[in-house]
This record gives structure tokens, sequence and C-alpha cells, in this order.
């Protein structure tokens, strides 16, 4: 960190088993991008924190010990930081099938709270900045910026969760206690500048976050995948957005919670959508301002996962201290969309409800 910046990369969706099928290494790759620069022109950049906002897995069912592995190798190859720079949530295909032990996956190989740095290699002590909480959910400060990290509840019976057959159900979720825990929060610290994380951006509020704009109608009427793959016994119409709280579809408790308190929170952060960063489906670009809140669409790292629309890239955001102004710049990690690097054309700028301080 600067005397007067803080910077944070963030971005989700690395499908690090999928990418590997194909040959690459997608958060390795990332990673290098961002310490030394990319093959293709890319140049470096420098950031303090990363958040990956979920999908860290493939898999289509439950993910296993070997992409586990893998996930935490790939975190390893950073020379510049250590796994603990890295700040984790859960996203939907990071779920294990609710008869198995609950998200073991996620807390065995990723670990956001320290449980088994063995496997993770997280050591909660080596935090820069502490965090409090579970691997469902917890906060962690810097200076008077507050990061709420919500993971997606994706291993919950269906048709919430997975289906044991298959199918990586796409609907986000959150247990009704995160919801509170969430709510509390953001009414115990108003002098915060509040930044809320979760897979899955809320619904309306970015491209493709709509009732069914995760999918596309066919002539007769039924409906097939697109951003998101179709199960009818899943919760389609909310494939894009975060649908559920608890078994209550289409809840909309975070919505109606900022309608009623705007600018409870001054950033969303999530992923979940993978589009090329001029995409504008459904009226919405990757950046909007809905309620006094900003809402960023991060994703993905990812290149072949869900390939249709998949364009890799990702976002840093750099907060000036006493500045209310926050820099949102995208970063192509190929050049499939445009040249590899700095895309000028989707950057913004941003306000908090306050300065930010250090």
């Amino acid at each position: 960190m600067s005397a007067e910046t803080f910077s944070v990369w963030a971005t989700g969706c690395a499908h690090v088993g999928t990418e590997k099928r194909f040959g690459r290494e997608s958060l390795t790759e990332s990673i290098r991008h961002s310490e030394v620069g990319g093959d293709e022109g890319g140049p470096p950049f420098r950031w303090d924190i990363m958040l990956h906002l979920g999908d860290l897995s493939g898999n289509q069912k439950s993910p296993d010990d070997e992409e586990g592995a893998e996930v935490a190798r790939q975190f390893g190859t950073s020379r510049e930081h250590p796994r603990e720079h890295f700040y984790n949530l859960a996203g939907n295909h990071d779920a294990t099938f609710y008869t198995e032990p609950t998200q073991w996956w996620f807390r065995k190989w990723v670990d956001p709270t320290g449980e088994h740095t063995q496997f993770s290699g997280v050591d909660l002590a080596r935090r820069p900045y502490p965090v409090a909480g579970t691997w469902e959910r917890y906060a962690f400060r810097v200076g008077n910026l507050l990061f709420l990290m919500m993971s997606d509840r994706n291993d919950l019976p269906p048709p919430v969760g997975r289906n044991p057959k298959g199918g990586g159900y796409p609907s986000g979720a959150v247990t009704g206690e995160t919801f509170a825990w969430w709510q509390a929060q953001v009414e115990a610290n108003p002098d915060c500048a509040i930044v809320s994380a979760h897979h899955h951006m809320l619904k309306e509020t970015t491209v493709a976050s709509g009732p069914w704009e995760g999918h596309r109608q066919n002539e007769d009427g039924t409906w097939r995948g697109h951003y998101h793959g179709y199960f009818a016994d899943g919760g389609p119409e909310g494939s894009s957005y975060l649908y559920f709280v608890d078994s209550t579809p289409d809840a909309q408790a975070f919505e109606s919670y900022l309608a009623a308190h705007p600018g409870a929170t001054d950033l969303w952060l999530g992923g979940h959508t993978h589009t090329h960063p001029d995409d504008r489906y459904g009226g919405r670009s990757h950046v909007e301002r809905k309620w006094d809140v900003n809402f960023i669409n991060c994703a993905a790292l990812a290149r072949h996962h869900a390939g249709r629309t998949t364009i890799a890239m990702s976002r840093l955001l750099t907060f000036t201290a006493g500045s209310d102004e926050v820099r949102v710049q995208c970063y192509l990690h190929t050049s499939d969309y445009a040249p590899q690097g700095w895309y000028a054309q989707a950057e913004r700028t941003i306000r908090l409800g306050k300065p930010f301080q250090l």
C-alpha cells in the first residue's frame, strides 16, 4: 500500500478445473499478469489485496481433492503476495452436495478463516487485515473501509442446491443468518464505507441480472442455456442473481433493505455472469448505481468455462486517502476481445458515501 492509495484487485470465476482441462492455469496466469505482465503485452500492476469472488472450482458436480490441491498450488505461485493477501468467498460451483459435510471442499482448500492451513496455506495470523467471522461470512477493515464477505450457499437441498445427478445450479443463495449478519454489520458501522461482496449480483443491478436473463428463449417458448446452464428444477428464473434466502425464492431481502435504506452499503462486488466488458444485456452494464450503491460485476478469470460468453478479465479498484472517488479499471487477461491489458473504454470513476481514510 502506498502512503495515499489502497488497491483492491477484484475478480472471480477462475474455474480452475475447467481451465486446466484446456491447458490453461487461470489463477497462475492472472497472478503472473499482475506481477510481471502478460505475454501478449499486458502490463503488470500493483495491488494490495485480491478478492476472488467465488467459483474457483469448475466442477458441475461436487468438487474434489484433486481440484482443491490445484487451486492451492496456483495461489502459491505468486512471487510478491503470500496466500493471505487473497481473500475468498464461495460461489455456486464451489458447493458440495447437501448430503456431504457442509462445504467441506471450500473450507478445506480455500479456507478464508485459516481452519485448515495444512491444505489451504492460509495462516490467519499472517492476514494483513485480520478477519472476524466464519468461512460463510466474515468481515475485515482497511482504514474506514469495511469489507463484508458472504459465501454462496448452493450446498443446501434442491431446489436451492445441486442435484446429485449433476448440474451446477446457478441461482444464488444465502442463509437467513447471513442476511441478518449483513444487516447488523451495516447498522453497527455507520461511519464506515462498506464494501459488500457475494458471488452473485443483486436483482436487476448489472448486466444480465434480471429474471430469466441468464438464458435465451426458443421459438417454441422453451428455454436454453446462455450465460448460465438451464436447470428446470433449480430456480432458472433467478440463475443470474442472488435468488434464494434459505429456501425462499426471489426473496429480494437485500434489495428491499437497500431500497428502504439508500446508501447503506457503498459497494456491492460480485461476478457469476461471464461476458465481454461492453455487454449491456437487460439495459445494464457491468458497473451501475442503484439505491445510492455502486454495483460492479468483476467476473471472470476463466476463458473456457461457459465459453460462449466468457472473456477473461478482472477489475482494479484504487481508493485514495481523503477522497470519495474510486478508480475502477478493467484488465483483459487475453487478447480475445481487445488487446491484453487495460481496456480504457470500461474504466469508470465511482463515488463512496464518505471519503476513504487510512
